[in-house]
């Protein structure tokens, strides 16, 4: 398949994935802010930052290699949001060291799983075909359903423990998983650029 082909495949598919990342980003939010969860304000914002990545690869497909690369280091940046977040919401938490409740906190994690995994699924096959932009937007999707996981066990363990740690240690686990996959993009960006170069 050609990428003017590929390319037209991957425009819906980005466009939904984005207005699922928005709409869960909104109840994330909400009940983040409400029950005080450190986990849930840094994967809520991961969801806003989800939505502008798959809203920029929606802009940026059919792009040269040289500005996908440019976009893609952009992209990498835009991955370090939730991880500045998530440290605000720690520093904030340890005034109080209150635990969020439980069950929200459990229940919302699982909906967020279910809202990654189906942008994952929807971004797999199109993974590699566009380079940093299309890396950029399943690496985030798939290491958002590892954080969720982590979420929703943080909810158990704080219903057994009343302790606000798991919340906490969730929170910045996310923040750093953001990190990481902020450096794989940078490394396909680069790897973008040298083509361009040869080419």
């Amino acid at each position: 398949m050609d990428a003017h082909g590929s390319a037209a495949e991957l425009r819906p598919v980005v466009m939904r994935v984005a207005g699922l990342n928005l709409a869960y980003f909104a109840v994330e939010i909400a009940v983040a802010l409400a029950i005080g969860s450190v986990a849930l304000i840094a994967d809520s914002l991961d969801f806003l930052e989800d939505a502008a990545i798959n809203l920029l690869i929606f802009a940026g497909l059919g792009w040269s290699l040289r500005n996908r690369a440019r976009l893609g280091t952009g992209l990498a940046f835009i991955l370090l949001v939730p991880a500045l977040g998530a440290a605000w919401a720690a520093w904030d938490k340890a005034a109080s060291m209150a635990p969020p409740a439980s069950v929200p906190l459990t229940l919302t994690g699982l909906g967020a799983l279910l809202v990654n995994l189906a942008c994952a699924l929807m971004l797999a096959r199109h993974r590699s075909g566009h380079g940093s932009l299309t890396k950029a937007a399943y690496l985030s999707a798939r290491n958002d359903v590892a954080a969720n996981i982590a979420i929703i066990a943080a909810g158990l363990a704080t219903a057994a423990t009343l302790s606000p740690w798991p919340d906490l240690v969730v929170g910045i686990g996310i923040a750093i998983l953001n990190a990481d996959s902020a450096f794989d993009i940078l490394k396909a960006a680069r790897a973008e650029r040298r083509a361009a170069a040869e080419a």
